[in-house]
């Protein structure tokens, strides 16, 4: 089912689609059956991204972005959901709509010149580093510390699941700078790779997103100037949490756009595929469950796009940031499984892309905040 024409976006948007999908057709669905084999995409295709401007949408013009808003980042998240690979989407998208915002958000100049333009132009890669083994949503509760001794700060931890973790080329470590003060103490520091004392303790095997690399990292007396502040001492809590804002409704449009690929790829399959004489999608049972499902993408998309509005008109939506991450993440899984189940024994064959699709999308409703922690915030803004 081809996407029809939005409400909410302009020419320039469209134009910007346009683009991305053709280079998506042409350059990166053709080989994911092959980047999901090899356990990692090309890190080509950073620069490749670069070089075509993806990565510069909502980016500031000063470093050599667009200047444009959110909307650039939500076409091209749902313009990756057609390469394939949850994989490649992950990394690419991590880059681009995690890792750059934050140095925009918070990078002095100097940072900005350092990493924000190379990192537009895809010649540096960055990864955000905030989960560790004890610690996942409480960002609070984070043991990685940095000490300042004269002019640097002295880094002491370890970090786990970092998406571009093994092959990144800067990253946004949250730290606690005052043990004694909770989430109150805890700070951003950039951490450049060859450090000393930093590395990659190991690249981790995972259910899906195979195209991409997720690592544990080690922090072992590592020295980085004071300079390397990325924002201000002691508010990295905020600093992380207005930067899950944009990253949860990110993945709420890449959940929404896999779950319309999978819809298509398996009503596709339903006209084709017969049992007892005729196309399995004129059975009952399953008109009812493609009408469930048309159903249910369109919901999670509208409050999608509602939020989106409110986000860049710079209205209050924390609320719905946590609803869409809740809604459209799980629906893209419920959908999936929908998927395989009228795709029968095919569907669990890892030829068929719906199992795929089903494993990309099962770390949505988990990665950027859990599903119960957003049901937490939802409550907590209620009043309740």
């Amino acid at each position: 089912m081809a996407m029809k024409k939005e409400w909410l976006f302009e020419e320039e948007h469209e134009m910007f689609r346009d683009s991305l999908r053709r280079w998506v057709a042409e350059e990166l669905a053709p080989f994911a059956d092959e980047w999901e084999e090899q356990g990692e995409f090309p890190m080509e295709l950073y620069r490749r991204a670069g070089e075509l401007g993806f990565f510069g949408g909502a980016m500031p013009e000063t470093y050599g972005g667009v200047g444009g808003d959110f909307r650039y980042h939500t076409v091209f998240s749902e313009e990756l959901a057609h390469s394939r690979s949850g994989g490649v989407s992950a990394g690419l998208g991590l880059h681009g709509f995690v890792a750059l915002p934050a140095v925009a958000a918070f990078g002095n100049d100097e940072q900005k010149r350092r990493f924000l333009e190379p990192g537009i132009r895809g010649e540096k890669i960055g990864a955000l580093a905030v989960t560790e083994p004890d610690t996942g949503s409480d960002v609070g509760g984070i043991r990685t510390k940095a000490v300042r001794d004269g002019d640097e700060y002295v880094i002491n931890g370890s970090k786990m699941f970092i998406t571009n973790g093994a092959r990144a080329d800067f990253y946004i470590v949250a730290c606690k700078t005052d043990l004694e003060r909770g989430y109150k103490g805890v700070s951003q520091i950039l951490v450049e790779k060859g450090t000393p004392g930093f590395s990659v303790s190991r690249k981790l095997d995972k259910l899906g997103w195979r195209a991409s690399d997720t690592a544990e990292l080690a922090f072992d007396d590592v020295r980085v100037p004071v300079g390397n502040l990325l924002g201000e001492e002691n508010r990295g809590f905020y600093q992380i949490m207005h930067g899950f804002q944009t990253e949860r409704l990110v993945m709420a449009v890449g959940s929404v756009a896999a779950a319309q690929r999978c819809f298509d790829i398996t009503m596709k399959y339903a006209k084709e595929r017969k049992a007892f004489g005729r196309p399995i999608g004129t059975f009952q049972v399953n008109r009812h469950k493609f009408a469930d499902m048309l159903t249910w993408i369109e919901a999670a998309r509208r409050l999608t796009y509602h939020t989106i509005w409110l986000f860049i008109n710079g209205l209050d939506c924390a609320k719905e940031i946590a609803m869409c991450k809740v809604y459209a993440c799980e629906t893209a899984v419920k959908v999936a499984d929908m998927c395989i189940q009228i795709h029968g024994g095919y569907g669990y064959m890892m030829e068929y892309e719906v199992q795929r699709i089903w494993r990309d999308q099962r770390i949505q409703p988990i990665g950027g905040g859990t599903s119960e922690v957003q049901k937490e915030i939802i409550g907590r803004l209620l009043g309740l």
